[in-house]
């Protein structure tokens, strides 16, 4: 298989925790290990899994009221290293970046929260800033990377893990990163639309 990638650490970061639990399992039975962040690291957890705190990677808390948890050179630097790269691999050595080889996000649901009433503080805060940062990040990188944009997309990756282990060639991380765009573009269209009411 052209370009075959073996997935070993999952960057995991989402709002609606429902339908992770399966695609959790198979990571796990898969080896993957896990980092992640406050309510989807607990998740994580309390289904029995090891977790890493990406807290524990930055050496930085989670910020501004939750507002930065993720924004850091060494989870982007994890993400967006080219593998293939010897000044990139270089780096990522000597600034002690973990390689990340998956990443599951969830988007903050902005056009929900717009579609319930809420007041023009709430609907500001469920504008994400980290999870699309991941997804660009991950989708631009998809040379390596393999990026899971929404919940819409687990069992997507569910199939190529039960085909094919925790691995994915080109084709299967190329599809993911046209979806993420998808995700990325429909996302900043509804912010947009907001705002130009």
């Amino acid at each position: 298989m052209a370009g075959t990638k073996q997935i070993k650490t999952a960057l995991i970061s989402v709002f609606h925790k429902d339908g992770l639990d399966k695609l959790l399992a198979k990571l796990n039975q898969e080896g993957v290990k896990f980092l992640s962040t406050g309510g989807t690291q607990q998740f994580i957890e309390s289904l029995g899994y090891e977790c890493q705190k990406v807290e524990d990677v930055t050496t930085y808390p989670s910020i501004l009221g939750g507002r930065v948890k993720t924004l850091h050179p060494k989870v982007f630097g994890g993400i967006l290293a080219r593998r293939d790269n010897a000044g990139d691999v270089e780096q990522m050595q000597q600034y002690e970046i973990p390689a990340i080889d998956l990443v599951i996000v969830d988007l903050y649901p902005f056009e929900q929260t717009v579609a319930s009433g809420a007041s023009d503080e709430d609907i500001i805060e469920k504008i994400d800033i980290g999870g699309i940062s991941l997804i660009r990040a991950g989708a631009k990188n998809f040379k390596d990377v393999v990026i899971v944009p929404s919940k819409a997309e687990y069992e997507v990756l569910l199939q190529i893990l039960e085909a094919k282990g925790a691995c994915t060639d080109l084709a299967d991380r190329k599809l993911f990163a046209e979806r993420a765009f998808g995700v990325s573009s429909h996302y900043d269209t509804a912010i947009h639309s907001w705002f130009a009411k």
